[in-house]
Formats: structure tokens, sequence, C-alpha cells
């Protein structure tokens, strides 16, 4: 049995750690080394792995550090900028790791940037910053076209499929949704048990990928209150435009 954990880190960044009964622990992005090694030792496990999604110094930081005092595997994409790695990693390759015992599917999602990558199985999606809850991630080296099929690729996934993402946005994310689809009941309810979460210090994360799809505008360009809003916003009518209309009005959009 698989236990999942979420370590807050930097200032609203969340590091992913899974450990298994025996103790083996594997962690994704992370940003610092403190609160991985503040948590390994709370309760009694030793890291085997770390895996990264993509280059920013905030998914990497505390890598190195944890990888050299644990004799841990580094697992990351084909970029020159994560500099330490013992594995490279692109899409449809498989990992299978036996401490802890997991297997996960490599994901390319490019947009964020060029690189990124994610990794999905045991009913898990490390996503990095591709899918927030109720939110994508900015564009930063990819085009709109690349991330709405990036984010694509990731909502084809089953809806219990559980969304671990790299930040706790999902409250402002709520708010910009709910100017898109203010009628959305779904994305109501989100929302409301978002802020009760967040009212007692507690992640809202991870999030399903069903839960996604229901309520987050930037997996909803097809639907009819999303397509209506960015026509409106933008004068956007394909799918890659009223993406990219989302994607620019979130951008410039304060909470």
């Amino acid at each position: 049995m698989l236990r999942l954990s979420a370590l807050p880190a930097l200032s609203d960044n969340y590091i992913w750690l899974l450990a298994d009964a025996a103790g083996h622990a594997l962690v994704v992005d992370p940003g610092e080394a403190a609160p991985v090694e503040a948590a390994l030792a709370r309760k009694g496990l030793r890291l085997t792995a770390v895996l990264l999604t993509h280059h920013h110094d905030d998914h990497i930081g505390g890598a190195a550090a944890l990888a050299a005092r644990h004799a841990a595997t580094v697992i990351a994409p084909h970029d020159a900028r994560i500099p330490h790695a013992d594995r490279r990693v692109g899409d449809g390759d498989r990992l299978t790791l036996t401490a802890p015992v997991a297997a996960f599917e490599v994901i390319a999602v490019p947009g964020h940037t060029r690189s990124h990558v994610a990794y999905a199985g045991e009913g898990l999606l490390f996503c990095g910053d591709t899918l927030f809850s109720l939110g994508c991630g900015r564009l930063f080296e990819g085009t709109p076209a690349e991330m709405l099929a990036s984010l694509e690729r990731l909502a084809a996934l089953p809806d219990a499929t559980r969304v671990c993402c790299g930040h706790e946005y999902t409250l402002a994310n709520a708010a910009f949704a709910l100017q898109v689809e203010p009628d959305n009941t779904a994305l109501q309810a989100r929302a409301a048990e978002a802020r009760g979460l967040r009212a007692q210090a507690r992640p809202t994360l991870p999030s399903t990928l069903g839960a996604e799809r229901a309520a987050n505008p930037f997996l909803r360009v097809d639907a009819p209150a999303v397509a209506a809003w960015t026509a409106a916003a933008a004068h956007a009518h394909t799918r890659v435009e009223r993406f990219a209309a989302l994607r620019t009005a979130k951008d410039a959009f304060r909470a």
C-alpha cells in the first residue's frame, strides 16, 4: 500500500512524497531539501528516487542535495538545464521502480516549458506546473496549441486519477473560473470545498481528473458557457483560440 503526502515548500509549492509500508520513498519536484528531510525523519523513511517534471528551480532546487545524501536515483526529462540526473526520460517511457514498488508512464506535456513531463501511474498524476486544480500553467516556452494538446492528454486519464500538481493555486484559480462559468455547480462546490480546506490550513490537493473535467475551464474549452465567454471576451472561436483567450485573461487576472 502506497501512502501519498503533500509537503509544503517555499511560498506555495508542494513536494509530493510517496512511500510504501517497508519505508521506501520517492519524492516528486523537491524545490528544497529541508521539508523532505524533515518528513523522512518524522516518518522513518529511506529516500530511493527523485522524480522531476521540469527545470524550474522551485521544482529541482533540493534534488542534488537529496540525491547526494541518500544515494537516491534522480529521474528527469531530457533538458540540460537539469544538471544532475541519473536517468533521462521522455514521452512513452515506462518507469518501473522496486522500492517503493511503483510504475509510471512518462507523458510529454510541453507548454509551460518545452521539456516538461508528467508521470502517471498507481492512480496518480504528477503533473508539475502543467495542470493545476481549476487552472493550468503559464506558457513560458510553449504555444497555446501545445498546452491545450498536453492538457487533453492528461484529461484522457481515468476520472479517479488523483491530480498531484506543483502549487497551491486552487483558490485564485477558482476566482477566475467562476468569472468564466458562474453557473457551474461543480465549480461552485469545488470552490467552497477549497475555501474550507484552506481555512483549516489544509491542502486542496490532490484533486481528481473527474472533478477537474467538470470544473476547470482550461479542460472545458468546448463547454457552451466557456465558448460564449471567450467569444465575448476575445472574439475567440476555434478551440485553440478559446484556450488562448482563457490563458491570456488568467495572466491578467487579479483575485
